[in-house]
């Protein structure tokens, strides 16, 4: 069989054989597949050829690969690796459920689903991060939900690794997660670390508790922007069943600066399991939040051309390979 850039069911890839293709992205095609030797379900996930012959994005890909592989944990998608292989392609572990984007676009979901969804997602970060791995883009998309609202955390495509080479290219490529979850850090264009993390799980669970984001805007840039300048509605105005307490707990975790939020995800997990310990701070956030700040052009432009940086690399890359 040819590297063809589409397989079809039936079709056998070393030790597997194509079931069904089941997402295209502009990166890789995933299938679930069946591993002969044991008739397990998996999934494979097949980077394009192009993106083969782009040392920037393959390198992405060797790196979620390498990060999964050492990851082993109950609720983080495993990479299985070890093998020879007749390609360069994932084996991933089949995971039955639904991504919890769907279940957000079918509207808003009850707060013990929340919490308890919220507390398997910490699980999963407080695990990462104690290995030295930072997600760097949570977000439901990222969130696979099965029928007992277990959690799985997949996807590491733009994770760090604190144990592997640093990569002067991708470093750049990866300084930006999705912009209604992105954390006000690297909107700056820092690096961060799991404190990145945590505020976007506070995203997250604004939005599971409220059917709303924190922030908003006409564009992604000025999404980016109102985080740095601009309180969210208080959780309790968009819904008065949210108590105090959960509510400083959100607050907490959506902090602009890294140094005033939660430190690690065990600790956030802690006190949505103890809310009635959570002391309530008389908030700034929540007095003055309605009070708006004007998107500043010239801060817009600023972090516009941080999120080109990456674009601008690739190009300068494709040109001097082209010349050569």
């Amino acid at each position: 069989m040819g590297f063809h850039d589409t397989l079809e069911p039936g079709q056998q890839l070393d030790s597997y054989r194509i079931d069904a293709q089941v997402a295209r992205s502009g990166m890789a095609t995933i299938y679930r597949a069946t591993d002969m030797r044991d008739g397990r379900a998996v999934a494979l996930k097949i980077p394009h050829p192009d993106m083969e012959a782009d040392p920037i994005l393959f390198d992405r890909f060797q790196r979620e690969a390498s990060i999964g592989e050492r990851l082993n944990h109950p609720q983080v998608m495993r990479v299985y690796g070890g093998e020879k292989r007749s390609r360069i392609y994932m084996v991933m572990e089949w995971c039955e459920g639904t991504l919890l984007r769907k279940i957000l676009d079918a509207g808003r979901i009850s707060q013990e689903r929340a919490l308890h969804i919220t507390t398997g997602i910490l699980d999963a970060l407080d695990y990462i991060h104690a290995n030295g791995v930072v997600h760097r883009d949570l977000k439901p998309e990222n969130i696979m939900v099965d029928a007992h609202d277990g959690v799985k955390l997949i996807d590491f495509g733009i994770a760090s690794d604190a144990g592997a080479r640093r990569l002067t290219y991708a470093n750049f490529t990866a300084a930006l997660g999705t912009p209604n979850y992105i954390s006000p850090e690297q909107v700056k264009g820092k690096r961060g670390d799991g404190r990145s993390d945590i505020y976007s799980m506070g995203v997250i669970l604004y939005e599971m508790l409220t059917g709303k984001l924190p922030f908003t805007g006409p564009n992604p840039l000025a999404a980016m922007n109102d985080r740095l300048l601009n309180h969210p509605l208080p959780p309790r105005v968009a819904d008065p069943s949210v108590s105090p307490q959960l509510q400083e707990v959100i607050y907490r975790a959506l902090e602009r600066d890294p140094r005033n939020r939660y430190a690690r995800a065990a600790e956030f997990k802690h006190d949505l399991e103890h809310l009635d310990q959570v002391g309530v701070e008389d908030r700034d956030e929540i007095r003055n939040w309605h009070k708006r700040k004007a998107q500043l052009p010239r801060k817009i432009a600023y972090y516009g051309a941080l999120a080109l940086i990456p674009v601008v690399l690739l190009l300068i890359m494709m040109l001097v390979a082209h010349h050569h």
